[in-house]
């Protein structure tokens, strides 16, 4: 007599006894380079190297407070629009406050607008595909929360090679808070005309816990996993990324860039 093949019961409850929810992390990353004015050009490219959008970071601190607000925008060939405002603390350790995220357009499967108060642990999303619908939602949100702060808390992690958790506020149609683990790969040397530095590379895997971590692979609702990379110098620096900007979005590449020198040269 043929087995019996296992039901899709059976396999969600042999998830949930191997794999145990994530347990959030106590502590914010410590600051062990001070965040300050800034501002960049980055480029937007799918991973065959096509420009999808050109973009901005602006970053400025308050000299009273010490409050950190960055800004990045993405202006997409077809007209999509993208615009991430972040604000955060960097009193010993980095502490998020607000981030707040607009994308509109056709490069988006969603279009919407989600606010996260990390000092309230109030969720908002706006949803607005044909029927507007408004999502608020309080969760308790931990002090490690990273919405909008990656790059800024992995330039504090090129000093070690341990592997770090996270958290991040998934804020979806059903807001929830996950784990991202941060695990540093093999350092690389890459070259700027003669000039050599040293890259880390770190590979971020988005960790869901409970039931829902445990039906994600099976209905292949698991995220794709993050990659960043940082120039590991004495001022640590962004270089590039690979991750979707938001759920439902595929993998992209953000990097840095410049005005042409075309540009430089009509404005002499």
């Amino acid at each position: 007599m043929a087995a019996s093949r296992p039901t899709l019961l059976s396999l969600l409850l042999g998830c949930l006894v191997l794999i145990p929810a994530t347990k959030a992390s106590a502590e914010p990353v410590r600051v062990r380079h001070l965040e300050g004015l800034t501002h960049g050009f980055l480029l937007l490219r799918d991973l065959d190297g096509n420009i999808l959008a050109h973009g901005e970071l602006d970053q400025v601190v308050n000299g009273k407070n010490g409050l950190v607000t960055t800004d990045m925008r993405f202006r997409f060939k077809d007209g999509s629009f993208y615009e991430e405002v972040t604000k955060f603390t960097q009193r010993r350790q980095f502490r998020l406050l607000t981030d707040k995220v607009v994308q509109k357009g056709p490069a988006f499967k969603q279009q919407s607008e989600t606010e996260i108060d990390a000092t309230t642990g109030t969720v908002t999303v706006r949803m607005n595909d044909g029927d507007k619908k408004v999502t608020t939602k309080h969760l308790n949100i931990p002090p490690d929360v990273s919405n909008g702060m990656l790059i800024v808390l992995l330039k504090n992690l090129t000093e070690t090679t341990t592997q770090s958790m996270v958290s991040m506020v998934a804020a979806s149609s059903k807001p929830r808070v996950v784990q991202l683990q941060i695990s540093p790969q093999e350092e690389k040397t890459f070259r700027f005309g003669s000039i050599s530095s040293t890259t880390q590379h770190f590979l971020i895997k988005v960790k869901i816990g409970g039931i829902a971590g445990a039906v994600a692979p099976l209905v292949g609702k698991q995220p794709p996993d993050i990659n960043m990379w940082i120039a590991k110098t004495t001022a640590p620096t962004f270089l590039q990324s690979e991750a979707p900007l938001s759920e439902g979005n595929p993998v992209w590449r953000i990097e840095i860039s410049a005005p042409s020198e075309d540009l430089l040269k009509a404005t002499r």
